[in-house]
């Protein structure tokens, strides 16, 4: 029979990862990843509290959106690679970003942003927090990735705003009309891939590659989920870095 993993060796499991007292972190989780939690969500959320304690800041993303959906076969032949619906935030309803986020939205004293992209914070400057990520960025915060990998780290989309991308990138990643039609932006977020045109690279696996050689990564476990433990700004600045110097190679494309 599979053993429980406590609330007290989440805490030391985190401790041992490096976070600490006083910390402001962006937390990406899978709580299924972890094994068998005792008391689920709310013990794992609660580890967390106790490790960074009221100095300290937790965040996450609460992003108004359903699991993903699944494609059928004619979806696929048309290049759809993914789909999730989006929902209005007076709905009473499970979203697609995990268990632990549902329930840390929930509790006293968390403070819940606003809009599809809604960011939900608890601890220090909360309501801060709650404004998007680029606060956690000014004051040097970190990222907590427990079972998933740096493809979840919404702080990077902060690199994206800074950084214009060339053309022929944006209209690699363009819908057909046909596709933006039958799912509106307002109510579908669809990820596409042209059959006809070479599969992009993985751009943000790619930083993810560079931040671990740069030693700015440190990983560990969280009951059974691999994780890790990074400063956000200088992984960003990664990011912001390969997106300046050179787009296409990045994302593996070629120029017209």
């Amino acid at each position: 029979m599979q053993k429980s993993v406590t609330q007290e060796e989440i805490v030391d499991d985190l401790k041992k990862l490096g976070l600490e007292r006083g910390a402001a972190v962006e937390v990406h989780s899978s709580l299924r990843s972890m094994g068998m939690v005792e008391g689920g969500a709310a013990t794992v959320i609660n580890a967390l509290m106790d490790v960074v304690g009221e100095s300290g800041a937790i965040v996450m993303s609460a992003y108004l959106v359903t699991s993903l959906i699944p494609l059928t076969e004619e979806e696929k032949r048309k290049g759809i690679t993914a789909k999730v619906q989006k929902f209005d935030e007076t709905a009473n309803r499970k979203s697609g970003m995990g268990v632990i986020v549902d329930t840390f939205c929930k509790l006293p004293n968390t403070y819940l942003g606003k809009g599809i992209n809604r960011v939900c914070a608890w601890g220090h400057n909360a309501i801060l927090h709650s404004q998007g990520y680029e606060y956690l960025l000014s004051i040097d915060g970190w990222v907590l990735l427990i079972g998933v990998d740096i493809h979840r780290c919404s702080c990077m989309h902060t690199a994206e705003d800074k950084v214009a991308l060339p053309k022929e990138i944006d209209e690699h990643f363009q819908l057909p009309e046909e596709i933006q039609r039958q799912y509106p932006r307002s109510d579908w977020y669809v990820e596409y891939q042209d059959p006809h045109k070479p599969l992009p690279e993985d751009a943000w696996g790619k930083v993810q590659i560079e931040a671990e050689r740069r030693g700015l990564i440190r990983r560990g476990y969280v009951g059974q989920a691999e994780c890790m433990l990074f400063k956000a700004q200088p992984v960003v600045d990664i990011y912001e870095e390969f997106l300046r110097k050179d787009p296409f190679r990045l994302f593996g494309l070629e120029k017209a």
